[in-house]
């Protein structure tokens, strides 16, 4: 799915955590890796595991926002920014196989202070939107 012609560069990933979607101590979560594309994109190329299912063969939809969240709160924090989501919208295209590689892609449309307002989409190996997620995400205190 990745371009030969991609540069890619790994995202810096924060000591062990237990975040369902990236953290590295959650035995049970889906330990999605980012990277940084040179345009300032978040990627992620990954396959839902068949655990994650809704109806058979496809990812639950619950899955499929987990994964657009996650994507956004990355892109977020491309710009060093550590931000909760305070509203989030996904629109759903269409089925999202398990077990099957799909991209997920987000980035940072606007930043107003603490709010960042997001989009994120999972495509399939061939290219074809299959979700597309928007966010508000609001940065938080430390």
């Amino acid at each position: 799915m990745t371009a030969t012609n991609e540069n890619l560069t790994p995202m810096a990933h924060a000591a062990q955590n237990r975040c369902f979607g990236c953290g590295e101590a959650n035995p049970v979560g889906l330990h999605l890796k980012f990277f940084r594309a040179e345009d300032g994109t978040v990627v992620c190329e990954t396959a839902v595991p068949d655990t994650c299912e809704g109806p058979p063969g496809y990812a639950h939809g619950g899955i499929i926002a987990t994964l657009l969240d996650e994507t956004m709160s990355k892109a977020v924090r491309l710009h060093g920014v550590v931000a909760m989501t305070a509203r989030l919208e996904v629109d759903y295209r269409r089925p999202v196989p398990s077990a099957m590689p799909v991209r997920l892609e987000g980035r940072v449309t606007r930043s107003d202070g603490r709010k960042h307002w997001v989009e994120a989409r999972i495509r399939n190996a061939a290219g074809e939107e299959l979700a597309a997620g928007k966010a508000l995400f609001i940065a938080i205190r430390l």
